[in-house]
C-alpha cells in the first residue's frame, strides 16, 4: 500500500519537534510539504527536516494536487477556518486540540462532513498504555468504574506565549484541561451529562490558570481533575473502581519512543504497596496516529475517531466555562 502523503499546515513548535518527526518514521504516512505565512521560514523547516516541498502560503499547500492530508497545528483560533478550507479542498485533516473555541464553531465543519476524513489529534488515545488501561477496565478487572481522577499542570507565565493569550485560545482548559476530559470519555466509554468547575484567572493574562472540575457520566460515575498553567509539572491518571486501582503514571506526555508503566492495586497494603505494576513497550504515540489515520484515508480501517466526537468533546468544554461564569452544574 502506497503511504499517504502529508502536507503541514504551519511550521508550529509541536510540528516540528514531535509530530513530523514521528510521523516520517510511519509506516503509512510520508511528509512531503510545510507551509508557512514566510516562504523562508518553510524553506528553513523542509530544509531542516528532509521535506521535498515548501510553500510561502497555506493556500498553496491546499492547492497542490499531490497531498492527500493536512496535519493542522495552527493556533486553537485557526483550527476550524483552516480545517474547513483543507476539507473544501479535498483533503483530509488532523486537527490538533482543541478542535475549535466553542462546539457552535466547530459545527460548521458538518458542510464537510462525510466527503473527507477529520480527526481531533489526541495522540494518547493511540499509547498503548492507554489501550491496555482501557482494556482492564473492560474485563471488570477494577470491579466497576466508579471514577477517574486526573491531574495535568505546567509552570510557563510567559507574556508572548500562545498559551497565555485568551484571544486565541489560551488557558488551562483548552491546553491541558481537554486531555483530562477525553480521559473521562475514554475509559467511561460514555458521554456525560453535566458539569461543574471553578477557575482561577491570571490576573495579567486573563487566562485560566487552574481550572477544577468535575464532570458527571450519569449512575454515580464522575470525572474530576485540575489542570494548571502555574503549578508544577505533574500529571497522573487514575481509574478508581469498587474493587482495584489503576493508575498512570505519565499519561499525557509519555515518552517518544520509550517504554510506560501503569499500576493496579487491590487496596491489600496502605500506600500503594500492593500495586502491581505492568510495562508497557517503547512507542511514539504520534507515529501510531499519523499510521492510524493513514490506513483510516486508505480504506483499510474505520477512522477511529471523527467529527461527533470533536465536538462533543467541545461542547464539554463550553459545559464547563459556562459553569465556570454560573456557577452551577451545566449541561452538556
Amino acid at each position: 500500500m502506497k503511504k499517504v502523503n502529508w502536507g503541514i499546515l504551519s511550521t508550529a513548535k509541536i510540528g516540528r519537534e514531535k509530530v513530523i518527526p514521528a510521523m516520517q518514521q510511519g509506516q503509512w504516512s510520508h511528509v512531503g510539504a510545510i507551509a508557512s505565512r514566510s516562504l523562508a521560514q518553510a524553506q528553513q523547516v523542509a530544509d531542516a527536516m528532509g521535506i521535498a516541498k515548501a510553500y510561502g502560503s497555506y493556500d498553496e499547500l491546499l492547492a497542490d494536487p499531490d497531498i492527500e492530508a493536512i496535519y493542522n497545528p495552527l493556533p486553537n483560533d485557526q483550527h476550524v477556518a483552516m480545517t474547513l478550507a483543507a476539507a473544501r479542498a479535498g483533503k483530509h485533516v488532523l486537527c490538533e486540540k482543541p478542535f475549535a473555541m466553542n462546539a457552535r464553531e466547530a459545527e460548521a465543519l458538518r458542510e464537510v462532513a462525510g466527503k473527507v476524513h477529520i480527526m481531533e489529534a489526541f495522540m494518547v488515545r493511540f499509547h498503548p498504555q492507554w489501550l491496555r488501561a482501557r482494556e482492564l477496565v473492560r474485563s471488570g478487572a477494577l470491579g466497576e468504574l466508579r471514577t477517574v481522577q486526573a491531574f495535568f499542570s505546567y509552570f510557563n507565565r510567559l507574556p508572548d506565549n500562545i498559551r497565555n493569550r485568551p484571544e486565541v485560545g489560551g488557558g488551562a482548559l483548552y491546553d491541558i484541561g481537554c486531555y483530562a476530559v477525553v480521559a473521562g470519555r475514554f475509559l467511561f466509554e460514555a458521554e456525560p451529562l453535566r458539569a461543574m468547575a471553578l477557575f482561577d484567572r491570571d490576573p495579567d493574562f486573563q487566562t485560566d490558570r487552574t481550572v477544577t472540575a468535575i464532570v458527571d457520566f450519569g449512575d454515580g460515575r464522575r470525572l474530576d481533575f485540575t489542570a494548571s498553567t502555574q503549578s508544577v509539572p505533574y500529571q497522573r491518571v487514575q481509574a478508581i473502581g469498587t474493587r482495584q486501582r489503576l493508575e498512570l503514571e505519565i499519561p499525557f506526555n509519555a515518552p517518544l519512543g520509550g517504554s510506560t508503566r501503569l499500576f493496579v492495586d487491590n487496596a491489600s497494603l496502605p500506600g500503594g504497596a500492593s500495586a502491581v505494576a505492568e510495562t508497557l513497550p517503547p512507542c511514539n504515540m504520534y507515529t501510531l496516529q499519523g499510521d492510524a489515520f493513514s490506513l483510516a484515508v486508505r480504506g483499510e480501517i474505520a477512522l477511529p475517531y471523527g467529527l461527533d466526537d470533536a465536538i462533543c468533546n467541545m461542547r464539554i468544554l463550553d459545559a464547563l466555562f459556562k459553569s465556570g461564569q454560573t456557577g452551577h452544574w451545566e449541561d452538556v
